[in-house]
């Protein structure tokens, strides 16, 4: 497990509920009906690292919530298709924030998806909010789009731990997260889940930013 001792962080995978933006530090907290929790988790295999999560809903839970995990994995997905060679990379946070923007939720803007492979954490700076960052996407790079989207505000605040980032104003929030290889003509999922049948695939046409 890569997080595990990363930087001092105390435990082998990111555990992150409800109004915890990310980085949350596994524990013995019961989870709850109409919980979310996102699992983080980071694998070191064959010299190279692949960083995944996704956000699990317990049980049952309202609509808003379920609406917010679904834009959050819509978002992740249609930053994905758009990824190949050639394309800026601000092109990806500009698609996020279009997502978002469209079903009234906010993104966050302080955590940022990365550069991944022989290093944890490398460029490029993904930023999955509008911006504009210099840089296109080039064959062979490996990197993490991780958006986070919450119901309320983007602000955040640290606990004690100086790991675990919560909504500073409590209302929750989802991630969802993938490693990608750009290939020649499109991009690969490095970390899709066996179950899903779709792991590559050309891009589609990057819209205006």
């Amino acid at each position: 497990p890569s997080p595990l001792n990363y930087g001092g962080f105390p435990k082998s995978v990111c555990t992150s509920l409800n109004e915890c933006i990310c980085h949350g530090i596994p524990d013995t907290t019961e989870l709850r009906e109409g919980d979310i929790i996102n699992v983080d988790v980071t694998v070191y295999l064959n010299g190279y690292h692949g960083d995944t999560s996704r956000t699990i809903c317990v049980g049952k839970v309202t609509d808003e919530v379920q609406r917010l995990v679904d834009v959050t994995e819509k978002s992740l997905a249609e930053a994905i298709k758009i990824c190949k060679p050639g394309t800026p990379v601000r092109k990806i946070g500009a698609t996020i924030h279009a997502i978002a923007d469209e079903a009234g939720f906010g993104v966050v803007e302080k955590f940022v998806g990365h550069g991944v492979g022989k290093e944890f954490h490398s460029g490029p700076t993904v930023r999955h909010h509008r911006n504009n960052d210099p840089g296109v996407l080039v064959k062979g790079q490996t990197f993490t789009i991780e958006p986070m989207l919450t119901i309320g505000r983007t602000a955040d605040r640290m606990w004690r731990d100086g790991w675990t980032a919560v909504t500073a104003d409590g209302k929750w929030t989802a991630q969802c997260e993938h490693t990608l290889l750009i290939t020649d003509d499109g991009v690969e999922i490095l970390t899709a889940s066996p179950m899903k049948k779709t792991e590559r695939f050309p891009a589609k046409e990057a819209t205006a930013a």
